[in-house]
């Protein structure tokens, strides 16, 4: 029988509960353990408190999510190598295995330059995974619906860089418009993480609970245990319209249950 694939909670699922909520939440639910998002929120960047929050609640950390967001430039330092070392020392500081990595943007050229080679550099030295995500165009203002804009290099996709590991969004997938079970396929042995989240093709990054949207998350997931996948399982679910604490919860059980519903099918 393979052994349960573990099924984390994204703290950003909590936003704009800061990363404590987070502990607490995946605490009182059963999540299996933590992926710390890494920005504005000062715990999220401070390793000594995270540690500590995965003490006191008993909730391992299980993947550490560099700040790349747009937002989070400037977080650890405005030089994103500095920003991704950061983040696997914050990961090995924490047990944590893997670190979520998001593709350069367009305008780092030299950072994308020497990206591949960084990230391998990177795993090698550490023992970790450096999981780098699948992504999504936009569409500048002003111009046609049909207008879609990379914002990264080379692209949106990361096995078109060539990497070891890679992180599968399956809320990016449909902003995206691409077939997540084909991205999964491109990613092949290299798929060592997933953020579960759904999506009906807007363009903007919903990441709903999974079940809600138009994404195959049923199948994404039964196809991991049917492939023993050896990776994570993480719920980055947007919760932010929620009005409290409770209905918050109940959306993040839901998520959870999914999850091991479908993980557990196979």
């Amino acid at each position: 029988m393979n052994a349960r694939i573990p099924v984390g909670l994204s703290t950003a699922s909590v936003w704009p509960q800061p990363a404590e909520a987070a502990f607490a939440l995946a605490a009182e639910l059963g999540y299996d353990g933590v992926e710390v998002m890494v920005w504005a929120d000062p715990v999220s960047q401070d390793v000594p408190a995270l540690r500590r929050l995965s003490h006191r609640y008993h909730v391992p950390v299980l993947a550490v999510h560099a700040p790349c967001l747009l937002i989070t430039q400037r977080v650890w330092s405005p030089d994103p190598v500095v920003r991704l070392r950061r983040s696997v020392s914050a990961a090995k500081a924490l047990g944590a295995r893997t670190v979520v990595l998001h593709p350069p943007f367009r305008w780092q050229r030299r950072y994308a330059e020497r990206f591949a080679a960084l990230v391998r550099a990177l795993e090698a030295s550490s023992g970790l995974a450096i999981a780098v995500e699948n992504m999504f165009p936009v569409r500048p203002l002003g111009r046609g619906r049909q207008v879609q804009v990379s914002a990264f290099r080379p692209s949106i996709d990361p096995t078109d860089i060539g990497l070891p590991h890679y992180t599968l969004d399956l809320s990016h997938t449909a902003a995206a418009h691409m077939d997540a079970l084909e991205m999964a396929k491109r990613m092949g042995d290299g798929l060592t993480h997933i953020h579960l989240a759904d999506g009906n093709g807007a363009s903007k990054d919903e990441h709903l609970v999974p079940g809600r949207g138009s994404q195959p998350c049923a199948e994404v997931c039964q196809q991991l245990a049917r492939n023993s996948f050896r990776g994570q399982v993480v719920l980055e679910v947007n919760t932010r319209r929620a009005r409290q604490t409770d209905e918050r919860a109940s959306m993040l059980a839901e998520a959870l249950l999914f999850a091991r519903l479908h993980l557990d099918l196979a």
